[in-house]
This record gives C-alpha cells, structure tokens and sequence, in this order.
C-alpha cells in the first residue's frame, strides 16, 4: 500500500493518491490532472475510484477531467446532488481499491455532503482518515459557507458539525493518521497548524476546537473571529458542483500569444482585465496604464479570486516569458477559464512599440524611515490579526481583500505610503488604487519587516496572536 500526499502550496490544499496492488484512489484532485495520470502510468495501476470529501470552494477540483480521461467514476458522500454522473455513497459504505477498504464517514457541518474517508489496510487495521474540511490540523472546517444552500444558520451548521466530529472522528483511535484537504494558509480555516499530516491522538490533545466542554463551547469558539469568505467561493462551488470545461479547451484558447497592437485592440473591445503576473520589483518600474499586478511568485491564485471575484471575467495577460501555461493553470485552479490570451514578448514588447506605460513610486525601508515624519499618513495592507501583532504607530490598517470596499474612499490630496509584510500585498494595492485614479503615495519595498529592521520608526509593543484569519 502506498499514501502520497501532493501538497500545493499556493492553494494550501492536499490531495491524495492511494495506490493497493494494481489499483488506485485518488481524494480531491487538483484542476489539471496529468501529474495524476502520469503516476498511474509509471506505477502501471488502474485508477478504480475519484473520491471527492465535498463540493469545494476554494479550488475547482479535477474530478470530471480525471473521470472521462480513466473512466474512473466520481464518489461522493451522502446528499451530495451533483449535476453529473457520480456515485452517491451511504453512510459507513465500503470501497476497496486492491487489499485495502475505504469506508465512508458521513460528517456534515463545512457542508452538509462533507465525508471522512477511513482507509482500513490489508490487515483490518483503521490506518488513516482523509478528512476533508472537516478536520483540519489545528482546526475545524468552517460552518458559514453552506448556509445559503441549506437554509441553516451558521450556528446550525457548527451544531452540526459538533456531532458529526464527537460520532465520528473522536472514537477512532488516536493512533490513525490525519490527512486534511488544507493547511495553513487556507481561507477555509482560521487556525491551521502549518504541518499537513499529524496523528489523531495529537489532535485530540492540541486541537482546541476538539477540547471544548460543550457543543455551546464548541459553536463560541469556532465562530469567534471568522472572518467573511472570499466572495469567489460561491462561484468554485457552483462549478465543483454542475460542471466546467476541460482544462485541455481551456488551456487552448488561453495560449494565444497576442502582438502589442492588437492586444491593445482586444482590450478595449472585450473590456478585458490586464492582469499582469510579474513580481513587483519588474510591475513598478513599467506597466500598462490600469494593469492589476498579482505576482505569479506568491499566493497567486486565491488573491485572483479574491480580488478579481468573478470567475467569467475575461482576462488578458502580461507574464514574464515562458511562465503563460503556469499562469492559466494556477489561474484554471480557482475558475478562471477565460483568457483570451497573452502579450507577445511581454511588456518589453509594449514598451518597444512606443506604447503608454505607467510606474509606481516605490522606496526602500531605509528611504521610508529618512522621509517619515510624525505626520506622516500610512496605510498598512496586512490582515488585521498581522497588524494587531504589530504596526508602526498611528499607521491605518486597511487589509487588502476589502479594497473594493475602501479604495474609493480615500483622500489623494494628501499623500501616504503604503506597505505590507513583505511587498508582494502592498504592490497589488498600489495597482489597484492607481487603476481608480489614486495616484498620490509611495509603496513601500520590502513592508513591515524590512520598516522593522531599520529600528528607526516607532512600533507599537508585539502582542502574540494565538489566532489568525
């Protein structure tokens, strides 16, 4: 028997790849499913079974890909109504994928389909559970995204789960190993530990969600501090859920490399978005007049989903050459399928055909600390659970996934700098403020870490934050 956890690390999410003699299994796949079909060649084993632990909403699954190019069907939990093909389990039903079983564990409150898959090895021995957004390392899944499909409230729903956690997950033994579809870093969650596999006993010891007295206890804590969702969500669900392209089409229309005329041509017309996927160091010095810049280094695909929100949206893009098919591939993972192409020799192309460009004033720490005044107006981009722990005195915190709801509102008579953790947030910031005409700030290289090494400006005292969102 063999276990393979692949770990994107972009997404925070797992998926499985479960192989018995001449036989496989394969729990939430990823959107592009070569790496997949690749391992069942070189280990010359037939793909028996797609599990999926429930519709996803943060990631489009690569379930329907997968299935046609195998034949494997699709299996879900119970409730689940999928608009396509797919095996419904029941409760504590039994697959077996060479000498090994996985049994179905019903285990509603994420999402009321949601299951725990238990694998049982050659010897009857429970080994491991494949939990889904049930139980994450550190945490639970969150109870607030299903509520509009059930007509349950999030009170319910972590009601819910609360049962489906002290019946199911809770009497296995502490020895099996827990295998969750995320890690830290997933929106999914809020207090994910950052290792992605750990033993059920330790859980039970460590997890705080699991240590509640009470289902009253329980529900408090798991719905203190969640923060809203990203609003694509809804839209990875409804495609997890009724179907989508395949990623082969997709990947088709979106590598057109497009010349810097016509590019400019198809914008205009379409009402593209430029969306630009260079680092930061590259976007400031020169960019296209109202590009959005979200780095492809970094936590591309969630802020593209987070930011840019809908998934139909047609894109064109600006890429630093030879990444395109990386791009439309991380951007394929959460939806969005509709680039109509890319700039042809990237924006050196632009600039070489004398088109208009754009810059953003951007400073070191060193030069930030020589220009700081007490006066001195600072937006800070990081999460407020990060500017909580620590900021520069009197800085304002407006996190970055609520722009949309706070970049109209600014003053750009009076200027102000900008900065994140790192730099990567803060130059999505600044794109996006400048494309609303906000022109009158510097962005700040290398954000709060690179401010606090210079030990030139006044913090506030470090408070250790036992939560993050």
């Amino acid at each position: 028997m063999k276990i393979e956890q692949i770990y994107t690390g972009c997404l925070a999410q797992g998926a499985y790849y479960i192989v018995s003699e001449n036989e496989a299994a394969i729990i939430d796949p990823l959107r592009e499913v070569k790496p997949y079909l690749d391992r069942l060649e070189k280990d010359n084993v037939t793909l028996k079974y797609i599990f999926e632990t429930h519709f996803h909403a943060d990631f489009v699954s690569g379930h329907l890909d997968l299935s046609k190019k195998t034949g494997a069907p699709i299996v879900y939990g119970p409730t689940a109504a999928p608009e396509f093909e797919a095996i419904i389990a029941e409760d504590s039903q039994i697959f077996e994928i060479g000498k090994i079983k996985i049994k179905v564990l019903h285990t509603p409150g994420h999402t009321m389909e949601s299951s725990t898959y238990l694998l049982i090895d050659e010897n009857g021995t429970e080994t491991a559970i494949f939990t889904g957004d049930t139980l994450f390392l550190g945490d639970v899944g969150r109870p607030d995204l299903a509520q509009k499909a059930t007509n349950l409230t999030q009170e319910d729903l972590a009601g819910i789960l609360y049962d489906s956690l002290q019946d199911k997950i809770m009497p296995l033994s502490d020895s099996i190993t827990v295998y969750p579809a995320h890690g830290a870093g997933s929106a999914c969650g809020k207090n994910m530990q950052k290792e992605t596999v750990d033993t059920l006993g330790n859980q039970k010891r460590t997890n705080y969600a699991l240590n509640q007295p009470d289902k009253a206890s329980f529900i408090k804590e798991v719905l203190d501090g969640l923060t809203a969702p990203p609003k694509y969500f809804g839209m990875n669900v409804a495609m997890n859920k009724s179907g989508y392209e395949s990623l082969d089409v997709v990947m088709d229309k979106g590598l057109h490399p497009v010349d810097a005329e016509d590019f400019e041509a198809l914008a205009e017309e379409t009402g593209a978005l430029i969306l630009d996927t260079r680092g930061a160091a590259d976007f400031h010095k020169g960019f296209i007049p109202n590009s959005i810049n979200i780095g492809l280094k970094g936590d591309f695909a969630p802020w593209v989903g987070t930011l840019i929100v809908d998934v139909k949206h047609p894109l064109l893009l600006v890429t630093d050459e030879g990444t395109e098919e990386e791009v439309i591939t991380r951007l394929s993972r959460v939806g969005f399928d509709n680039v109509a192409g890319y700039l042809k020799g990237g924006f050196e192309a632009w600039k070489n055909a004398g088109k208009e460009t754009d810059e953003i004033k951007r400073i070191t720490p060193a030069e930030f600390a020589e220009q700081f005044t007490e006066n001195a107006r600072i937006i800070d981009v990081r999460k407020l659970t990060e500017y909580s722990a620590e900021h520069i005195e009197n800085a304002y915190n407006r996190p970055l996934d609520t722009i949309s709801d706070w970049a109209r509102s600014i003053d750009d008579s009076e200027h102000f700098f900008l900065h994140c953790a790192g730099g990567y947030r803060s130059m999505i910031a600044a794109s996006i403020l400048n494309s609303h005409g906000i022109r009158n700030f510097t962005e700040v290289e290398g954000g709060f870490n690179g401010i606090k090494k210079t030990g030139k400006l006044p913090t506030t005292d470090f408070v250790c934050q036992s939560k993050t969102s």
